[in-house]
């Protein structure tokens, strides 16, 4: 072995010696809130699945009946021959759900942040990301060689003083939910201050589509702002729409900038066509179906009464993603380890992708969830918790 990759096999030793090892399982069974792991079905608090959408026979059949037409793959980009029927009817499907003008496809949420930032800005430009961004706007902002700047989580004041200094085009990056807390971006008011100071403002809303508002509309929709107040929307499709896949929505002028500037929709497969069909028929179900919605508000609710009568450290979270804080790495991990063999799968999330001594657990719910499910994860919390003090 090579220096460098005993250096390598050290570094990985010592991530795992303070509870920072990542590791994989391997799931046997569809998605859903019950799955089989290992030979052994667990009930599952940690998916993204928010509205139980990913495999619903609906949204199956008809991935099956567009690969019967499209086959599997799209066979090339967007800007080659892989931009579908389906794919063009799902873009305009998605612009009148979000009510813009338009909306462009990317592969994953994470290659149309990166689109995004590297085409709107350059190196005499600035873009100020919220503290807790998600890794992806994170690497966007420092991927487009603009000026770089965080502002405290949430503090619109501190963004402002970051916003007076700043030349050139200006951006300001959020998450709409926080993905690692639950808690909404003060979106009005980042609104407002991008106005004030000629910024544009781009919210990353792959936790809120489908979940918040009404009709699913997200997280613009639950604070009333439109594409002039929030001029740059992206959402994912993996997540409250049960498929794969992300887009961006906005006005004529920003869509064509994206498809002819963004290299990461330019440079890359398009995603096929048969998730394109399926995601239409999630997105009519994600419109129609409130009771999911209904649902995941009962759940939570039920969940944060029960969970602080427990003492648990709760996030002020009012979405699906409900993490419980920890503290120290290994103890998460114990605890996650605990839940398991009690047949919860719970993931442990560890520094680097919370700050440091803020390791949790976190705790999504499905509108497939029962009451009686969620009962019976909190008394395996309390045991948990206790026998890991």
């Amino acid at each position: 072995m090579t220096a460098t990759f005993t250096q390598l096999s050290a570094n990985l030793q010592a991530l795992n010696e303070v509870g920072l090892y990542r590791s994989r399982r391997v799931v046997e069974s569809p998605q859903g809130v019950n799955l089989q792991i290992d030979g052994r079905s667990v009930v599952n608090f940690c998916s993204n699945d928010y509205l139980g959408l990913a495999n619903h026979p609906a949204v199956v059949g008809a991935f099956k009946k567009a690969a019967d037409h499209y086959g599997v793959g799209s066979g090339s980009a967007h800007l080659i021959c892989g931009h579908s029927q389906a794919h063009h009817a799902l873009e305009e499907e998605l612009a009148a759900f979000t009510g813009r003008d338009r909306a462009l496809l990317f592969s994953t949420g994470y290659m149309a942040n990166l689109g995004v930032m590297s085409a709107l800005l350059g190196r005499t430009d600035s873009v100020f990301e919220d503290r807790l961004n998600h890794a992806s706007l994170l690497d966007g902002g420092l991927l487009s060689g603009a000026s770089f700047k965080r502002y405290a989580h949430g503090d619109v004041e501190n963004l402002a003083l970051h916003l007076n200094k700043a030349t050139g085009n200006k951006l300001i990056v959020t998450d709409g939910v926080f993905s690692m807390d639950g808690n909404f971006a003060p979106l009005r008011a980042l609104s407002e201050v991008a106005t004030a100071n000629h910024a544009w403002l781009m919210v990353d809303d792959a936790h809120g589509l489908g979940v918040i508002g009404k009709q699913g509309g997200g997280l613009l929709d639950y604070f009333g702002l439109n594409q002039t107040d929030v001029p740059v929307l992206m959402g994912t499709l993996g997540k409250g729409f049960g498929t794969f896949g992300a887009f961006v929505a906005g006005s004529d002028v920003l869509i064509e900038t994206l498809l002819q500037k963004a290299r990461t929709y330019i440079y890359t497969t398009a995603l096929p066509a048969a998730i394109a069909e399926a995601t239409r028929v999630s997105l009519k179900m994600v419109i129609s179906d409130n009771w999911r919605r209904e649902k995941l508000q009962t759940l939570t609710d039920y969940f944060r009464q029960r969970a602080g009568q427990l003492g648990l450290q709760l996030s002020p979270s009012a979405s699906p993603i409900q993490p419980i804080i920890i503290g120290e790495s290994q103890r998460a991990v114990d605890i996650s380890n605990t839940l398991l063999k009690a047949g919860f799968l719970v993931s442990a999330i560890r520094p680097p992708t919370v700050p440091k001594n803020s390791a949790r657990l976190r705790v999504t719910f499905s509108a497939l969830h029962e009451e009686h499910q969620v009962e019976q994860l909190l008394d395996a919390l309390e045991k948990a918790t206790l026998q890991h003090k």
